[in-house]
């Protein structure tokens, strides 16, 4: 979970409890498993007696931070800020331990509180003349945008600063010796620890983690229905259990040892198991089964393993599932078919062409000869068979299954 980290800091952490933190971007009312990382950093810092505090990022929020993205993103308003605060503070709630009691309790900080009063010229003469032009063009996040075509505006270049003082921040008045983040953060964290150096005469520490990438070299956490959600209305806990549970065999590898705690011995013969018999898929089981009830609970998880057997036990009648199983099928494609044509009834190879499902009749008939499609999860062979409104699952669905894994949901109307 270590890719940089800065000389000392090994040490700090070994010799005193420290206060560390990292900051939460507001831009939504959820986090999405991009977050994971760093909230699970927090969760290790505080199982091993160090006291974390997650900085939600009220003011940096409205100036866009520019590491990491090929140009400026919409600014957020005081009022949307706000309400994703709310949201992203309650969620954290279930992950970090806040209890006052304890000596490293965890603390949510929001860096709006302490630059809401501070004047641009203030912030330029107390904290602009510590860090040279030179050094802030010297960082990658920033050279990467100068030598693009959209440039760079002033906001997005003051935002190194504007982080490095909320290190300073922290450092000063909250004894706050350790930040961390993702690697391409490392250039604004280090302006921080500089900040600290030159303006108080301080040392403070940092490491970063790497940013994690699919093997097929898409997106972590992007899926065709978009972001993966932490919050279970947003994306529900069994599409949550799916996304770990159709990780890639080196995926897999490689997350279980991130977003687990198990130990590292467990996982050593996880995988001797896994590598015995790939197609039982135990890796992905078992990293689906953690970090599900990690983030919901251990009830959300055998509801999510519940409705997983369901959805893909080929044994039990579509007409056991409910609209909400339908719709949560992995990957389901949805169309519309005219209700009219139904009252008479179609023949399926018709009704397969029309609602696009196969690209022609040839296709179509081609896939049923073959035993390739089935409707209301039974098989169907005859190309004769006749779709008519006496097969609507709660009276306005089909479920047209092509080959294996291609689900269509086709709602009458």
């Amino acid at each position: 979970m270590i890719q940089d980290i800065m000389p000392g800091t090994e040490e700090q952490l070994s010799g005193e409890m420290t206060s560390g933190y990292i900051g939460f971007d507001p831009t939504a009312e959820s986090l999405h498993i991009g977050s994971l990382v760093p909230i699970l950093l927090l969760v290790h810092l505080q199982r091993s007696g160090h006291k974390p505090f997650a900085l939600i990022g009220g003011a940096t929020g409205m100036v866009g931070d520019p590491s990491g993205k090929s140009e400026e993103r919409n600014l957020l308003d005081e009022t949307t800020l706000n309400h994703n605060l709310q949201g992203i503070r309650k969620q954290l709630e279930k992950y970090l331990d806040f209890d006052q009691a304890r000596p490293n309790a965890a603390e949510m900080v929001n860096n709006f509180d302490w630059f809401r009063d501070i004047s641009f010229l203030h912030f330029i003469r107390d904290v602009g003349k510590h860090i040279t032009v030179n050094y802030m063009m010297a960082k990658e996040s920033v050279k990467k945008r100068l030598e693009g075509s959209a440039g760079m505006s002033f906001t997005e270049f003051s935002y190194q600063l504007v982080q490095g003082y909320d290190f300073y921040w922290l450092y000063t008045n909250r004894n706050c010796k350790l930040q961390m983040g993702g690697s391409d953060q490392w250039g604004n964290i280090t302006t921080g620890t500089e900040l600290i150096r030159r303006k108080s005469g301080g040392e403070a520490f940092a490491f970063t983690c790497p940013l994690l990438t699919k093997s097929d070299g898409g997106k972590f956490g992007k899926t065709e229905r978009g972001n993966i959600w932490l919050d279970p209305a947003k994306t529900s806990p069994y599409q949550f259990y799916q996304f770990w549970l159709n990780a890639t065999d080196t995926d897999a590898e490689k997350w279980i040892k991130i977003f687990t705690f198990l130990k590292k011995e467990e996982i050593q013969f996880l995988l001797e198991d896994h590598q015995k018999n790939p197609a039982g898929r135990l890796l992905q089981r078992t990293l689906a089964r953690e970090i599900t009830i990690f983030i919901h609970g251990a009830e959300e998880y055998e509801l999510a393993l519940a409705t997983t057997v369901k959805l893909f036990n080929q044994a039990s009648p579509a007409e056991d599932m409910s609209e909400k199983d339908l719709h949560e099928l992995d990957g389901i494609v949805k169309c519309t078919y005219d209700i009219n044509e139904l009252k008479q009834g179609v023949d399926l190879v018709r009704f397969l062409a029309e609602t696009g499902i196969l690209s022609s009749k040839g296709e179509a008939r081609k896939m049923i000869q073959n035993g390739g499609i089935s409707i209301n999860r039974n098989k169907v062979e005859n190309i004769h068979f006749n779709i008519s409104s006496t097969l609507l699952l709660h009276e306005k669905y089909i479920l047209v299954q092509k080959g294996k894994k291609n689900f269509y949901l086709v709602e009458v109307r």
